[in-house]
Order: C-alpha cells, then sequence, then structure tokens
C-alpha cells in the first residue's frame, strides 16, 4: 500500500486490483442504464472501500465482481455485514433495473454464511426470479470458488408511472 497525505489526513491507497470476468462474459455500463446514482458500492473505482465492474453473462444475468477493501472492515480482517448488505442492495437492485424493470428496493434478506476476508475479489450473481404487477423478486450471491460469503433475496417494487423498457446498458 502507498501512503499519501492529504492535508493532515494520511491516507494508504491500496494497488490495482483485477475485476476481469469471464471469458463469456460481456462489460456492462451501469452508469448508462441508471445514471451516476450508484455512488456508495461503485461510485469510486480506484477507492479503498469497494471496486465494482458489472458484467452481463450468457443468459444475460447481471453479474458483478467487487472487491472488498479495508474500508469496509468489521469484525477484524473482515468486511462488515452492513457493506456485504450494501453490495446486494446495488447489484440485486440493478439487476432489475438491467432486465427492464425501474425499481426501488422495498425489502431485502441476507443471509451470511461465511465470514468475507478484506481485500477479496468475489463473484456476485443476480437473478430476476419472478414478475407480478409491481413486484420483481430478484436472488443473488456473493462467492468465491466454493465459498459463500452471503446469499440475498430483493423484493422491488416498480416505479409508479414509469414504464418498463427494454433491456439497456449493453
Amino acid at each position: 500500500m502507498v501512503k499519501t497525505a492529504v492535508g493532515k489526513v494520511t491516507v494508504t491507497l491500496c494497488p490495482p486490483v483485477d475485476l476481469q470476468g469471464e471469458t463469456d462474459w460481456t462489460p456492462f455500463d451501469a452508469p448508462a442504464l441508471v445514471g451516476e446514482s450508484l455512488r456508495f458500492v461503485s461510485g469510486d473505482p480506484e477507492g479503498n472501500r469497494f471496486r465494482t465492474r458489472y458484467y452481463r453473462d450468457p443468459e444475460q444475468h447481471l453479474q458483478a465482481r467487487i472487491w472488498f477493501g479495508p474500508e469496509t472492515e468489521g469484525p477484524p480482517g473482515h468486511a462488515h455485514g452492513g457493506s456485504v448488505a450494501a453490495v446486494l442492495d446495488e447489484v440485486l437492485g440493478l439487476a432489475a433495473w438491467a432486465a427492464g424493470y425501474p425499481i426501488v428496493v422495498g425489502n431485502l434478506s441476507v443471509s451470511f454464511r461465511n465470514l468475507l476476508p478484506l481485500q477479496k475479489v468475489v463473484t456476485v450473481a443476480s437473478s430476476v426470479v419472478s414478475a407480478k404487477g409491481r413486484k420483481v423478486m430478484v436472488h443473488g450471491r456473493i462467492f468465491c470458488g466454493e465459498t459463500l460469503y452471503a446469499e440475498g433475496e430483493c423484493l422491488c417494487i416498480t416505479i409508479a408511472g414509469k414504464a418498463k423498457s427494454p433491456n439497456r446498458g449493453d
């Protein structure tokens, strides 16, 4: 890590990380879909909190590679549960938008399976599993290899007055 001084604050910058997707994934431009509102999780591509890159797999499901930096720390050496939940909130909500549903998250249920080590690159897989009326259900999981860190179920509510749009963000 490199230390730089900004005024009286010393910031330690982490080195670049590889967020490359699988060979059959295509890059997904999330800001082109929902604007620059993706700030908390994916707003700082060089920061020490999260680093994020989005993709679509061959089935057009949204996938993400996310690095949990030192500023996400909860238990010593591991990501805070709130940072894990924030990632699922952004990715699962964005999955609904990418499927053409303009939504807000109504309910997010997170099941934590294993502590997620800091400075780890993980995959977040998502899938829109149902849409009925204004309710859209999206499931997702955070994993690396065979290790499952968290699973989430997200009940999304379409925004009144916004029509379902064709899949966007490619």
